[in-house]
């Protein structure tokens, strides 16, 4: 009788250890995430240079201990925050094209549509973006972290510029077809950074008459035919 109450107290504490092991763990992710969103409004009202681990710290209303826990330096929150940025975009543009189906006219409306979707097109999201792309160039960090994302998203837009020639008869070069599409998009990013009175809505429309043009036989300004 004792030997089974041991057991079930024992088995009582472990359940009890368990649920705080992982209130522990989800306390932990959620401060993480926390201090990864006030990087972003800090580096898209301040700049890069100008962020400091203090303005992440009161952003998130959380004390600089808790940055330097979480992170220790700068440069690592920064290298996180760009980490969770990239992830994200990426995550966004491959679910859009998974759902998509199979046809490229269908995919590559998909994954336009993705670029100017109000969870990944925001100003302060654009605006970081910016900030670190002004410092890629003397980083190789942020290079190597976003780079083999960029090639992979290069690849899928020349293999369905490809298939689209195919089905289509079009007389063009794949791969600068390919890199006219994607320099469209980036374009238009760059274009809204710049905070020039262009609307997310307009520059998806831009996007729309773009492709509208280069694909006449595939896709419409409704949608792909």
């Amino acid at each position: 009788m004792r030997t089974a109450v041991k057991m079930r107290a024992g088995a009582a504490q472990k359940d009890v250890t368990e649920v705080e092991k992982k209130g522990r763990k989800a306390s932990k992710e959620t401060r993480r995430l926390q201090l990864i969103e006030a990087t972003i409004d800090s580096l898209a009202r301040r700049g890069y240079a100008d962020t400091t681990l203090a303005d992440v710290a009161d952003g998130a209303g959380l004390s600089r201990g808790i940055v330097n826990f979480h992170f220790e330096s700068k440069e690592k929150l920064l290298v996180a925050t760009l980490q969770f940025m990239a992830d994200e975009y990426a995550n966004h543009w491959y679910s859009a094209l998974e759902k998509a189906g199979e046809r490229p006219a269908d995919q590559l409306w998909a994954l336009v549509a993705a670029d100017f979707d109000r969870r990944i097109c925001t100003k302060r999201k654009l605006a970081a973006w910016c900030a670190f792309w002004g410092e890629a160039k003397s980083r190789p960090t942020y290079q190597a972290l976003c780079g083999a994302r960029d090639v992979k998203y290069q690849e899928i837009v020349v293999s369905l510029c490809a298939r689209l020639k195919e089905e289509g008869g079009y007389d063009y070069v794949v791969e600068p077809m390919a890199l006219a599409v994607s320099t469209m998009l980036e374009g238009l990013w760059l274009r809204l950074m710049m905070g020039d009175g262009l609307t997310r809505e307009k520059a998806h429309e831009a996007a729309v008459e773009a492709i509208t043009a280069m694909f006449p036989r595939h896709i419409a300004r409704t949608g792909p035919k």
